[in-house]
């Protein structure tokens, strides 16, 4: 079965995914301005439910989680702590960190609508193949932007999101990492790797 499972780009993954740091070393060795608002905004995100714990937990197979980001980025500010909440709370989930600048071709592979939007998160299997990617903005943020700025009551400034709205994120992040853990967990040739 194995043969008819490949992914092509698993060299480049493994080696983008090696230049990355883990949490506290990316923010260590960031702007310490910018890492602050990180630091301030992991307070004021609400602890993950007993039910969406539940949800990234127990799917035996070891994940790994690039994500691309800029700890300047606003919307990276807002969902770095909440994608690290939710890792910290998953079993065999191992995140690394890689800044937007550290590699052109990376960028090339990640660009959305032409551009170079951070954060976006490529979820891995053990063997490094692309399960999916999720970013730049969860979909509830894009709603709230274009409530802002598309209907009659456009927002000119930069305010912090109320606690719904970051609760809104946080939930959709939950969702993309229960999907890639299970897309891993059904995956034919790691259940056939793992006997289950």
């Amino acid at each position: 079965m194995s043969g008819q499972y490949r992914d092509a780009r698993e060299a480049f993954w493994r080696r983008h995914y090696e230049l990355g740091q883990d949490y506290d070393t990316y923010l260590a060795g960031s702007n310490p301005v910018h890492a602050g608002k990180w630091r301030t905004m992991s307070d004021q995100i609400s602890p993950l439910t007993l039910e969406e714990v539940a949800r990234v937990q127990f799917h035996r197979r070891r994940l790994h989680v690039l994500v691309y980001t800029g700890v300047w980025c606003g919307d990276c500010v807002r969902q770095g702590p909440m994608i690290q909440r939710i890792a910290e709370a998953a079993a065999d989930v191992e995140v690394r960190w890689i800044d937007r600048d550290v590699s052109a071709e990376l960028q090339e592979e990640l660009r959305m609508m032409g551009a170079l939007r951070v954060p976006v998160v490529v979820f891995l299997s053990e063997d490094f193949w692309e399960i999916g990617r999720y970013g730049d903005r969860t979909l509830s943020a894009y709603r709230a932007k274009a409530l802002r700025e598309v209907g009659p009551a456009c927002d000119a400034g930069v305010v912090p999101p109320p606690q719904n709205q970051l609760l809104a994120e946080q939930a959709e992040w939950v969702d993309a990492f229960e999907r890639a853990l299970l897309m891993a967990r059904l995956s034919p040739p790691l259940r056939e790797r793992h006997g289950d």
